[in-house]
């Protein structure tokens, strides 16, 4: 039985594959992101996820072959790398895993593990390429300084836009009035309070307010459909500095998926497909074959020596 945990910075999701490429059990629960809920958190969602993912299948966590655990921030501060490292240990009893940035389950998940590049788009933003044996990321900073593109990137530049509309700055459109109804505001000052105060500037709960912006694009708003036009160069950037990176030469194609929420939204997915199109590379756009969770189980599975390929999905 071969696990995997993809972690991210709204939830984290788990799967177990027997040695058929049968989907056994899947499980999911918020998020598992360190930086935000700290490390004792971490180890508690992850703790109860393998507990509940085995619940399912009927087998004890020491049953696992073999486990990935795509970790968001992982790789991004050398010092706590040993502490999450060794997590897993605690939760399946035994040494048979790796741990990784999350990254790799959607590159492994969308692209089934061949070559090619997966873009990110959920609460951060990256890419995660590999090509002849070689892998690459590019972006994932972090949301203070990076992420672009991303949910929380546009929750961000909503968040302005809606403010500029509030005191003259910008013409109001119907952004004004969905941020308006979706805080309920009787005053539109009072935003500051809630989102600083009340909120404490959650990153999740900003990443969700891309939902209202991608409803202001389909009302015409200008300025949701600009923030949204530039999220998708934010991510055809990422997609073509990987490109770059890994040596895709100009007359080969490059296969391209996706993974992560914003995909999820048929008007973002438009907006990014038509962006890309309009790259010197020559892409091609592939819907992602399974979801992060299924492609940490197959990396597992790889990482084991075994070659899957699945036969029922969930």
């Amino acid at each position: 039985m071969f696990l995997g945990v993809d972690g991210g910075g709204t939830r984290t999701s788990f799967c177990l594959l027997d040695d058929t490429g049968r989907v056994v059990a899947t499980h999911q629960t918020g998020t598992c992101y360190y930086l935000s809920i700290g490390l004792e958190e971490a180890h508690r969602v992850l703790q109860e996820g393998v507990r509940q993912v085995c619940k399912e299948a009927g087998i004890a966590p020491d049953e696992i072959s073999h486990a990935f655990f795509g970790l968001p921030a992982y790789g991004e501060g050398s010092s706590v790398l040993p502490t999450l490292d060794d997590m897993p240990h605690d939760i399946l009893g035994h040494r048979r895993y790796q741990c990784g940035n999350d990254m790799i389950c959607g590159w492994a998940g969308s692209l089934g593990g061949s070559d090619g590049i997966n873009v990110i788009a959920g609460t951060g933003s990256m890419t995660y390429g590999e090509r002849q044996g070689a892998g690459t990321r590019c972006g994932g900073w972090g949301e203070i300084f990076g992420d672009e593109g991303s949910a929380y990137w546009i929750g961000c530049r909503g968040l302005n836009a809606f403010t500029r509309m509030s005191d003259g700055r910008l013409a109001r459109g119907p952004l004004y009035q969905l941020f308006q109804q979706h805080f309920a505001l009787s005053s539109d000052l009072d935003l500051i309070d809630l989102v600083l105060n009340e909120w404490q500037a959650d990153r999740t709960r900003i990443a969700e307010l891309a939902l209202t912006v991608i409803e202001a694009a389909r009302q015409q708003d200008p300025q949701a459909l600009k923030i949204l036009r530039d999220a998708a160069e934010e991510l055809a950037i990422l997609v073509e500095t990987t490109c770059r990176q890994l040596g895709f030469k100009t007359s080969e194609q490059v296969p391209v998926s996706y993974s992560g929420g914003l995909f999820r939204e048929a008007m973002f997915l438009d907006t990014f497909t038509h962006t890309l199109s309009r790259l010197g590379v020559y892409h091609e756009l592939r819907n992602p074959l399974h979801s992060p969770a299924i492609g940490a189980a197959l990396y597992a599975a790889r990482l084991a020596g075994v070659s899957l390929e699945v036969t029922t999905t969930s």
